[in-house]
């Protein structure tokens, strides 16, 4: 026989904790405006189009011209950062004479 203990334990035999008295319920925001006091906070957002990687030789080499070549494909989504987190995937588009970019994909996370 093993000195190993069973660590299963069945759902039933779980106790849920009990809220005290007076104890404030978390509460999700039902609407935009519930939000409205963070609408101004400034927040930082990345479109990344690639990464490339290389010695500081090579980088002392670099001059006007010089095409750098990146991880990524043409056409392939780049990545969309708010704040360093990745929040989502796009393309890039051009709006009158800027670059743009459209989300494809909206990226949810596990907090």
């Amino acid at each position: 026989m093993s000195d190993e203990q069973d660590t299963n334990i069945q759902l039933d035999e779980l106790e849920v904790p009990q809220r005290e008295e007076g104890e404030a319920e978390a509460q999700v925001p039902q609407s935009a405006a519930d939000l409205e006091a963070v609408f101004d906070v400034p927040v930082r957002i990345s479109a990344v189009l690639g990464h490339s990687k290389m010695h500081v030789s090579d980088l002392l080499k670099l001059a006007s011209g010089t095409v750098l070549e990146l991880d990524r494909k043409v056409g392939e989504a780049i990545d969309i950062y708010v704040n360093d987190r990745l929040v989502a995937r796009g393309e890039v588009v051009l709006v009158e004479d800027k670059l743009g970019v459209t989300m494809t994909e909206i990226i949810k996370t596990d907090r």
